[in-house]
């Protein structure tokens, strides 16, 4: 006995049994588990999931039936692993923020976004969604191959019909051996347009289609929690190579608190980050003083949506917090992009056209074997009713034949010996009950006939061309696209690390907006059509209470916007950046796209299309300080802002324009004061100079406006009542800097004081918006012009309230309603080039370089003074 034992050891290499069984199990994990194929982006486990539901006819118009018997079918029919794992892949194709489109309609406890797991299958019901009703289309018609299952006694589908691309559309995650798949969720009609693009290519113009073509209309993952995608380099690369890391960032908003404290409302996360974990974090990194400045956190999320709610101390800046909070939670995730699939039963990484391509490949042998199907039923009805029709043409040798036989076979056999029928035409017409001899019995059989031939006709012609079989595909996705998609969720927003984004938006005209209270937009140029001279406006912005309009310019989406604040500091933000809304719309706090400090306001914006030499900023504060700086010294502006200039604690700066060290300034000040002086009686300073005295006030007057001789002929007056004038420059004589200026506009008790001046020209527009949000847009040559000491014209009729009054005016660049895009582009870059063009000193010299330091130094001998 004991020999028998040692009999049935056997001596193996130990390497070699170790790397089969190794291989073995990887190849097993790889093909037959942890992977999608390309052709329906399913693992088997989902497959089976799938194929058990719908052999349980459990279908979207039926009830929903306990998870555990849907599990139970599959495990016990094709599935022979752990039940666990089966319910886990079940849920995960009912969760709506993890699957895009979900395959599966659950019914009681599906986990959460918290991390919280689904209830036990005993509990939780599920049957299959509408759209998983297009995966499993037509698979009854020989679509796809079915093989046996694990013991040999049901069969199982290779693979789904899949009638979308859903490898794309819902995306995989798995990990196999030696190898990873991470495929990002998209958008439906996205994914079906370029599928349309490859079938429009071919069939039009008989090529394949480019990568770049694609990318045109892919733009970009759609995770199912939304979120932001930066940048589009990471896509790109992914969709080119088949893999890349994409930035996502969450959905956040800061608001200002009625108590004066800002807070960051997070409404939005990344995809697959877990909300609860992450608030943890947030805590733990403020229990271990990582992040300072958060006093509150709480979760504010219902079931309308997403909100976390981050308060912060009234000193803190949102901001920078908020970009702590990038760098050390998940806030800001990477989703790194691997896709790869199985192509044959072999893995293999994909770009975007071959994973398409793939698909559509699978679509056409999924139609051709449905068409063969069809065409093999229609054939088979057509022969059984050309059977019936002869029957009917000779019904009464049939009836005699049949009944003077002895049995059905023999009448069969002599129904097919009289009349050449087959074996089933003849059993056809046995069968055939009385109510066939109907007239009406027979015009069915006819119409019938012609139907099927005609339907005969089509599969042949189908099966002959593949430009019509590509043209079935496409009627097909089209009408799926149409039913089942919907709009992004996902936004691709702009990476400042990331140069490729400004190329692909284009250099338009816009008109940037922006209120008191700090809410920005940028708008198209046709928000807005010319008006008469005393009209009421139209509604320009939804403002919040007390808040109005208070900056309103135009540029280009590719010009840099430079943001002046009260405090003396700069901002800068590329115009694309600023997000685009309806006219009516209220636009994006500023804070939530400029670092700004406590207490801190924008108070003058220009636009600037490059830094030049010989370019100067020229500052004024409303204590009437004046101040000029090489632009160049800006050119370095950090996320945090730059000192502008340096000022004094009861100062603002109000204005700010760029020059050339030849212009003539004008000072204008809310009592209806006005100086003219030339900018070279202020020499340059550097960046964070106080400046010198550019006008003196009395009293309780404050400058309110600056202009240029350069900007316009006239300087136009308004008043916070609604009243204006259009006043010559030339009224107005060159003084030098520090004097007191020269009355410009009557102040009444009708007019009040002066609100806002633009230098203007005949043929400009202006705007003038009200403290309600109220615009009027005016032709220039409507108002008139009057002399210094006068108080003008009702511009605006703003109407009895107590506190409505003018808010601010702006200039419109292009007057022209008609004009095509490219028109007002090129108007719009030539008036800037005019503004900013250098124009070459006459008569500069030393002496006067060496003047204008004497008028600095006895400016500031004389503030000593005082």
């Amino acid at each position: 006995m004991d020999d028998n034992i040692f009999d049935k050891v056997h001596e193996v290499d130990l390497k070699k049994t170790m790397e089969t069984s190794y291989i073995n199990y990887a190849m097993s994990v790889i093909a037959a588990r942890a992977l999608p194929d390309v052709r329906d982006g399913l693992k088997p486990v989902q497959r089976r999931i799938l194929y058990a539901m719908i052999e349980l006819n459990n279908g979207p118009d039926k009830p929903h039936r306990k998870c555990a018997r849907i599990v139970g079918d599959t495990m016990g029919k094709y599935h022979p692993h752990g039940d666990s794992s089966i319910y886990e892949a079940l849920v995960k194709l009912a969760q709506n923020f993890s699957t895009r489109y979900p395959l599966i309609d659950g019914h009681g406890n599906f986990g959460s976004v918290d991390g919280d797991s689904a209830a036990a299958m005993r509990y939780t019901e599920a049957r299959l969604s509408k759209i998983s009703m297009e995966m499993l289309s037509d698979i009854n018609k020989d679509t796809v191959d079915f093989s046996p299952n694990f013991d040999e006694t049901e069969k199982e589908p290779v693979v789904l019909p899949s009638r979308y691309p859903n490898l794309l559309v819902n995306g995989t995650t798995g990990i196999a051996v030696g190898m990873a798949t991470n495929i990002p969720p998209h958008n439906l009609r996205e994914v079906i347009d370029g599928v349309l693009k490859i079938i429009d290519n071919q069939v039009e113009e008989d090529r394949e289609t480019e990568i770049e073509e694609l990318l045109e209309i892919i733009k970009g993952p759609d995770f199912p929690t939304g979120a932001e995608i930066l940048g589009v380099s990471g896509i790109e690369e992914a969709y080119r190579t088949g893999r890349g890391k994409i930035r996502v960032r969450a959905v956040t908003e800061i608001e200002t608190m009625s108590n004066g404290k800002p807070r960051i409302i997070v409404t939005e996360l990344p995809y697959m980050v877990n909300k609860a974990r992450l608030i943890e974090k947030i805590a733990e990194l403020v229990k271990d003083k990582k992040i300072d400045g958060i006093t509150e956190l709480r979760d504010e999320s219902d079931r309308t949506g997403m909100r976390i709610v981050i308060e912060l101390r009234r000193d803190v800046n949102a901001n920078v917090l908020l970009n702590q909070l990038y760098k050390h939670t998940q806030l800001q995730d990477t989703f790194g992009v691997i896709m790869l699939a199985l192509v044959n039963n072999e893995p293999r990484v994909l770009n975007l056209y071959e994973m398409l391509n793939y698909y559509l490949l699978h679509q056409k042998e999924v139609v051709t074997r449905r068409t063969k199907y069809d065409l093999n039923k229609a054939e088979e009805r057509a022969h059984i009713l050309q059977g019936l029709l002869i029957a009917l043409d000779n019904i009464d040798e049939v009836i005699q034949i049949v009944r003077s036989s002895r049995s059905g076979n023999i009448a069969k056999e002599r129904l097919m010996e009289r009349f050449a029928l087959s074996d089933a035409q003849a059993q056809a017409i046995i069968d055939m009950r009385l109510r066939a001899l109907t007239g009406l019995e027979r015009e069915r059989l006819e119409a019938e006939f012609a139907e099927l031939m005609a339907k005969i006709a089509e599969y042949k012609a189908i099966l002959a061309d593949e430009k019509l079989l590509l043209g079935v595909i496409k009627e097909e996705i089209t009408i799926i696209r149409d039913k089942f998609g919907d709009e992004r969720r996902t936004s691709i927003g702009y990476d400042e690390y990331d140069i490729s984004m400004e190329d692909m938006i284009p250099n338009e005209p816009t008109v940037i907006a922006m209120t008191r209270l700090g809410y920005i937009k940028r708008m198209t140029i046709d928000n807005f059509k010319s008006q008469h001279r005393g009209g009421k406006g139209i509604k320009g912005m939804q403002t919040i209470e007390e808040d109005f309009i208070e900056d309103l310019l135009m540029t280009t989406n590719h010009h840099y916007i430079m943001f002046f604040t009260n405090k003396g500091r700069v901002y800068r933000l590329k115009a694309y950046e600023i997000p685009e809304s309806g006219r009516t719309a209220r636009g994006t706090a500023i804070i939530n796209l400029l670092q700004l400090l406590p207490e801190e306001r924008i108070t003058a914006i220009i636009p600037l299309k490059e830094y030049k030499d010989d370019r100067f900023l020229f500052m004024a504060t409303k204590n009437g300080i004046v101040k000029k700086t090489p632009i160049k010294d800006y050119q370095n502006i950090r996320k945090s802002g730059l000192q502008a200039i340096s000022l004094r604690e009861d100062d603002d700066l109000i204005e700010v324009k760029s020059t050339n060290r030849q212009k003539d300034i004008f000072l204008i000040t809310k009592n209806g004061m006005c100086i003219r002086f030339n900018e070279r009686d202020v020499r340059p300073t550097g960046r964070t100079s106080m400046g010198v005295i550019g006008m003196t006030l009395t009293g309780d007057d404050q400058v309110i406006g600056m202009q240029l001789n350069t900007q316009g002929e006239q300087l136009l007056f308004v008043s916070e009542n609604g009243m204006g004038k259009r006043t010559d420059m030339e009224e107005f004589s060159v003084q030098r800097r520090g004097g007191k200026g020269v009355k410009c506009y009557k102040i009444t008790e009708k007019t009040g004081d002066v609100i806002g001046v633009k230098a203007v020209n005949e043929d400009n527009e202006i705007m003038i918006i009200t403290t309600e949000g109220i615009i009027i847009r005016l032709m220039v040559s409507d108002i008139s012009v009057l002399g210094r000491i006068t108080s003008g014209v009702k511009l605006i009729n703003i109407g009895t309230g107590k506190d409505i009054t003018v808010a601010s005016v702006a200039k419109v660049r292009e007057s022209n309603d008609t004009a095509t895009q490219e028109e007002v582009l090129n108007n719009l870059e030539k008036e800037m080039e005019e503004e900013n063009a250098v124009i070459e000193p006459e008569d500069y010299s030393e002496e006067d370089n060496l003047m204008d330091i004497d008028l600095d130094v006895n400016s500031i001998e004389k503030e000593n003074k005082e």
